[in-house]
């Protein structure tokens, strides 16, 4: 065992000493482990002739202080991926409500004729989840064929993971419906006579 006067030697040699000859106990424990944390000072500073021990950390607190990075760049993406599905959602309830609204007088013709107001409903509701359904194919075609290129960013995952494949589909489905069923609603309710009067 050697001690080296640290005021003798210059800071990088001491932070190489100190990263090269730095000791880790780890212990384990049935109750918290910050509960324990005095008796295991303590005890330690016993076991080396009274050195001092310092930082003492949970084995939480190492795993979460390690992949403290990785997770908050999970959040940020989660985010991200959030704002886009609000935002494409915005974007197919304004489609179809201005498309509705084109299309006033032709739904009012339809009402008049005796077309009942769910096919009315039913018919807006069809028109919009085929758009959708067409951009989900594209999409999930081209998540297939980057699966490769992915495959090389990705450590631990399939890139071909089959419950995204599943989940992401059904989870904008489930948003591009929510948004279509409002403008939906509102061109079945439409009184053909005031559709009529429109220009």
């Amino acid at each position: 065992m050697v001690y080296v006067p640290m005021a003798q030697v210059t800071d990088g040699i001491t932070a190489l000493a100190n990263r090269a000859s730095r000791i880790v106990w780890m212990v384990r424990t049935e109750v918290s482990p910050y509960s324990l944390r005095s008796a295991i000072r303590t005890e330690l500073e016993q076991a080396s002739g009274g050195l001092p021990v310092s930082h003492v950390r949970s084995m939480d607190d190492i795993v979460s202080e390690s992949t403290a990075r990785a997770d908050f760049n999970m959040t940020l993406l989660t985010l991200f991926g959030a704002a886009a599905l609000v935002l494409a959602v915005i974007g197919i309830y304004g489609l179809m409500a201005y498309s509705v609204r084109q299309r006033t007088r032709e739904i009012g013709i339809r009402l008049a004729l005796g077309a009942e107001a769910n096919h009315v409903r039913n018919m807006v509701v069809a028109e919009g989840m085929r758009l959708s359904l067409i951009g989900m194919a594209i999409g999930i075609a081209a998540a297939f064929g980057l699966t490769r290129l992915l495959q090389s960013f990705l450590f631990g995952v399939q890139a071909w993971d089959p419950l995204v494949f599943v989940t992401v589909p059904l989870l904008l489905g489930a948003a591009t419906l929510g948004a279509v069923w409002f403008p939906a609603r509102r061109a079945a309710g439409t009184d053909p006579a005031d559709a009529l009067r429109q220009n």
